[in-house]
């Protein structure tokens, strides 16, 4: 199977196929059809990405590269545990899961 940047330098990609015992290669005989019809080189197909799309690209990199937690929050939130002075708001908390169950409903 052909890659991807042996399809975007333009190779063809070369297939074969059993039929009957027949084998054939449908990207090459297709090559050697245009060659001889005087056909130039296959047209190559062509992307490019707005400034809009590029600056997302740049966004996600960023994102890639910065950890998905503060770790320095954690640790706080672990010494409080580890020594009794972490307290949760049990209204606060039903309050946030309501709000996230209805948050879940409006997708």
């Amino acid at each position: 199977m052909a890659s991807i940047d042996q399809l975007r330098a333009g190779h063809l990609m070369t297939t074969t196929r059993s039929t009957g015992g027949n084998t054939s290669n449908a990207a090459t005989s297709t090559a050697k059809n245009q060659q001889s019809q005087g056909i130039g080189s296959p047209q190559k197909d062509a992307v490019s990405l707005s400034s809009q799309g590029k600056a997302v690209g740049q966004i996600h990199q960023q994102l890639a590269t910065e950890p998905s937690f503060d770790s320095a929050k954690v640790a706080a939130i672990k010494d409080a545990i580890a020594n009794g002075a972490y307290k949760v708001d049990a209204e606060k908390l039903a309050s946030n899961m309501l709000k996230f169950e209805d948050e879940l409903r409006g997708l």
